[in-house]
């Protein structure tokens, strides 16, 4: 069973260890525990769905708060204080496309709006209700079958609702992958994949999910729009890019075909250390550009590694891995890299080999597989220390943007600066760090994470993060820098993108709701 008021399943734990503790402590002071509403006092102020009755519908009053909020730090003070706010009216779980448009059917008949849900999982308000009106969860999650696998073409056609494990099963039995893993791959889904434009942690190698959706089919209100499979085509601009990013404002994504490709024969994850960010920036930069058959390039800053080594656990085999690395010249500010390589064996091995030649140049050392192995292992799992953070008094916020190589430290300095002397006023303390966790050949993303401490209220908590949240926002404004590389807009970044779109784009996109969607009935306040 999932949490209902946290991240993943109730039985599953990552624990703060001593170090963990004796770090932040000394990082951010002592958490202050909370004191959380119960399921009870929370399913007690569900107020009486508005909808009418239909076959499909469930006004469950458990049903109705499982799919009331996400996953954004907001959601979780919300649902943890037991302030949720609005409620959705009633949920449905459509199996079918004809079910989906009899949905949207009964939508516009009620006077109602409708939320797409795939698995729940948007650190930006996409799911939670944004409109007074009655509103209708519509969840995706019956909706999970492989429709089709064209071998020869090497794609696959999937309902929208399938998650990721149910996805890579699916294929994997007929020995082929899709690679994409953002870190809610346990929950998410492919449909929610492509209406945030998401990025997966191996994209280098895989490509983001622009470059893996093919075509598929958009239910919407003013009809069914079917967006056909090509390998390119220039017949007029691409509906798919469209579709992409729409965060559910113009239908619901029920059929999506993705380009999937063999299970690579190898595929191993590895680390290196440099001596600085700087060092780390450009051996990156210039691996991005060697073309070697990699699929991730993750870099941490100097605060970062800090955090990780500090973290682990195991203060034995990192003090035997300072000292090695001080006498190989990585020091106070060395910054971690993690690797992976996929293909065929002989590939593999020759990726690891000439690129253990290529950062020694940046005084690189590679220090072999366990951190890597250990980084594979655990990468799903880490969202669960958000629980053990909680509980132990500390908030936790990730953010995340991308920008071209010219403009990547001076925009990392400033957002790790600024987050960590944002509370100070009221004397509290931010810790904040980042990593570089996708890699173009003109630029990056730079995803940061901040942890501070709990307030006794949960407004006042809500208003630490708020005033974090816009300082971050406007540091990657000033600096040029995208709202979103892979989280979406949602609700917390509409209003920075008029920023990056400007007028017209965003009237362009304001009409073309219009025509799919004219009556305002999808995922309002979203986006837009």
């Amino acid at each position: 069973m999932r949490r209902w008021n946290g991240w993943g399943e109730e039985k599953k734990e990552y624990p703060l260890n001593e170090n963990m503790k004796r770090f932040l402590s000394g990082h951010v002071g002592p958490g202050r525990q909370p004191r959380d509403a119960s399921l009870e006092e929370v399913l007690a102020a569900v107020p009486p769905g508005r909808l009418p009755a239909h076959r499909l519908v469930s006004t469950d009053p458990l049903e109705r708060l499982r799919h009331a909020r996400g996953q954004s730090l907001p959601d979780w003070i919300a649902l943890r204080s037991g302030r949720v706010g609005r409620f959705p009216d009633g949920v449905a779980y459509p199996k079918t496309g004809e079910e989906v448009r009899e949905l949207i059917e009964f939508a516009a008949q009620s006077g109602s709006v409708i939320i797409p849900y795939g698995g729940g999982t948007s650190v930006v308000g996409h799911v939670n209700v944004a409109s007074d009106l009655p509103a209708l969860t519509v969840d995706m999650s019956k909706m999970n079958r492989l429709l089709d696998l064209d071998r020869e073409s090497n794609l696959a056609a999937f309902q929208a609702g399938v998650r990721g494990p149910e996805l890579e099963a699916l294929i994997r039995a007929e020995g082929y992958t899709l690679g994409h893993y953002p870190q809610s791959f346990e929950y998410s889904t492919l449909g929610g994949w492509v209406a945030s434009r998401s990025s997966g942690q191996q994209s280098l190698g895989y490509g983001r999910i622009e470059q893996l959706f093919a075509g598929g089919r958009l239910e919407t209100p003013r009809g069914r729009l079917d967006l056909p499979v090509f390998p390119a085509s220039a017949a007029g601009p691409d509906l798919r890019q469209l579709v992409l990013g729409s965060e559910g404002r113009f239908g619901i994504l029920t059929e999506v075909t993705v380009r999937v490709r063999r299970i690579p024969e190898a595929e191993e994850f590895s680390a290196v250390f440099f001596p600085d960010f700087t060092s780390g920036i450009g051996a990156v930069r210039d691996l991005v550009r060697r073309r070697l058959p990699l699929v991730m390039l993750r870099l941490s800053t100097a605060a970062e590694t800090r955090t990780t080594l500090a973290m682990s656990g195991k203060p034995r085999a990192v003090a035997w891995l300072e000292k090695y690395l001080g006498l190989r010249g990585a020091r106070g500010e060395k910054c971690l890299l993690i690797f992976g390589a996929a293909g065929m064996r002989d590939e593999v091995g020759f990726a690891k080999k000439r690129l253990g030649q290529f950062v020694s140049r940046y005084g690189g050392v590679l220090v072999g597989p366990v951190l890597g192995r250990e980084w594979h292992k655990t990468r799903f799992k880490t969202p669960y220390l958000r629980n053990s953070l909680w509980e132990a008094g500390y908030a936790v916020d990730t953010l995340e943007t991308a920008v071209p190589w010219s403009k990547v430290a001076g925009l990392e300095g400033d957002l790790s600066g600024n987050l960590s002397l944002g509370l100070l006023p009221e004397g509290e303390k931010v810790h904040a760090f980042s990593h570089l966790s996708h890699v173009y050949n003109d630029g990056c993303s730079i995803y940061t994470t901040f942890v501070f401490r709990l307030a006794d209220d949960p407004e006042e908590t809500l208003e630490r993060w708020q005033r974090l949240k816009g300082i971050a926002c406007r540091t990657i404004a000033a600096h040029g820098g995208t709202i979103s590389h892979q989280h979406g807009v949602g609700t917390d970044h509409k209003q920075y993108l008029p920023a990056e779109k400007g007028p017209l784009g965003m009237e362009l996109l304001r009409r073309a709701g219009g025509v799919l969607d004219p009556g305002g009935t999808m995922n309002p306040g979203k986006l837009y």
